[in-house]
């Protein structure tokens, strides 16, 4: 069957490994200092490996191509984590051995840290909530909500929310909120972002994400959602790390 999937340039690919790690399917791997596709039925289409890759090595095309198999990729995403945990077992058996620092996917998204924040003291004053507008999940919320028509819209990763402290009052505060995650979420979030952002007068697009490859779906599908629009719709993106700082490019 034709149908969308990425092509890698192994000239321009320096190795880097991000894509592998932003592609929770497993159809990309690092093989002698280059990324390939291993499976053709392993890529969904959705190009998750896209926008974390520093030097446009990737890019969809149209092709004769096998079919997405989910089930091929449940079957060796469980494969891969028995083998690591039973690596991580045998390994925890040796003199010395600490704990893993992140899940057997290796994902960075999943990196174990403990944060250390400032305490707020148990008299700070409880913080009003902004939140506008309901349901807030992007997979739930109806296309022609009465609220998106001359909105500023928030388009949020989910763990964003946690990351910042003034949430709230910084982010959700004038502007109606939707949140997704492209790691958890089975969704084509492009095309319902299109269909918003044609169908209602949307007058900005601020989204927030986390630093780790995987939030890299969610901001791709929103520039493509704003490209295919066919409008002058401006759109921010602010990055914030574990701690909840903004990245300075972001800032």
């Amino acid at each position: 069957m034709k149908r969308t999937i990425i092509e890698i340039d192994e000239t321009a690919c320096t190795g880097c490994g991000l894509c592998a790690q932003a592609c929770h399917e497993g159809a990309i791997a690092i093989i002698d200092g280059k990324a390939k596709l291993i499976r053709d039925d392993y890529c969904d289409g959705l190009g998750n490996c896209l926008p974390v890759c520093p030097v446009d090595a990737i890019r969809f095309i149209e092709r004769e191509a096998a079919a997405y198999d989910e089930e091929a990729v449940k079957k060796a995403k469980l494969e891969r984590l028995t083998e690591e945990a039973v690596r991580g077992v045998q390994a925890a058996k040796k003199p010395g051995a600490s704990a893993p620092d992140r899940l057997a996917c290796g994902c960075a998204g999943t990196q174990v840290r403990t944060l250390a924040q400032e305490s707020a003291g148990q008299d700070a004053p409880a913080q009003p909530s902004r939140l506008q507008n309901w349901p807030v999940q992007l997979q739930l919320v109806p296309v022609r909500a009465p609220y998106f028509d001359g909105c500023d819209l928030l388009i949020a990763a989910d763990c964003t929310a946690y990351a910042c402290g003034s949430f709230h009052a910084d982010f959700i505060r004038g502007r109606v909120t939707l949140i997704g995650c492209p790691k958890l979420d089975r969704a084509d979030y492009a095309e319902k972002l299109t269909a918003i952002l044609t169908e209602n007068d949307v007058r900005s697009v601020t989204l927030t994400r986390m630093e780790v490859p995987c939030c890299g779906g969610l901001e791709y599908a929103a520039r493509q959602a704003v490209a295919a629009s066919g409008k002058d719709i401006p759109m921010r993106v602010v990055t914030f790390t574990a701690e909840g700082k903004i990245l300075p490019q972001d800032a």
